[in-house]
């Protein structure tokens, strides 16, 4: 499945506050409003494209890998409690997308735009 597959799906972006990186470079989403990206990871068998700026210089990435979703066990416990703190009690995390990158592109203007990492 090509890229051309995930745009022509018409794609789900949605910004989040919950993530985190992993030692071994896996990236970490905590599901609180995930229903959208969930159902179209699922229908592009796992695949998934991730865009991430800093708006203050704009420098930005777009990442491109595996994303495996979970329901148990410690990262979801912690996006858990993160959650429930930030939301008093009225929301909560369902579980954690686990995203495997494969490719980094860069997306920031400039003499490296589109450079593959």
């Amino acid at each position: 499945m090509g890229s051309g597959d995930l745009r022509r799906r018409g794609a789900n972006v949605v910004p989040v506050a919950f993530k985190d990186v992993t030692e071994d470079g896996k990236l970490v989403v905590g599901d609180v409003f995930l229903e959208t990206t969930l159902q179209n990871i699922k229908a592009n068998n796992g695949r998934i494209a991730i865009s991430a700026y800093d708006a203050q210089n704009l420098e930005g990435y777009q990442i491109k890998g595996s994303a495996e979703y979970v329901t148990e066990g410690a990262v979801v416990d912690t996006f858990k409690a993160m959650v429930e703190k930030m939301f008093n009690g009225a929301a909560t995390a369902k579980g954690a997308l686990i995203i495997t990158p494969e490719k980094v592109i860069v997306t920031t203007p400039g003499a490296d735009n589109k450079k593959v990492l």
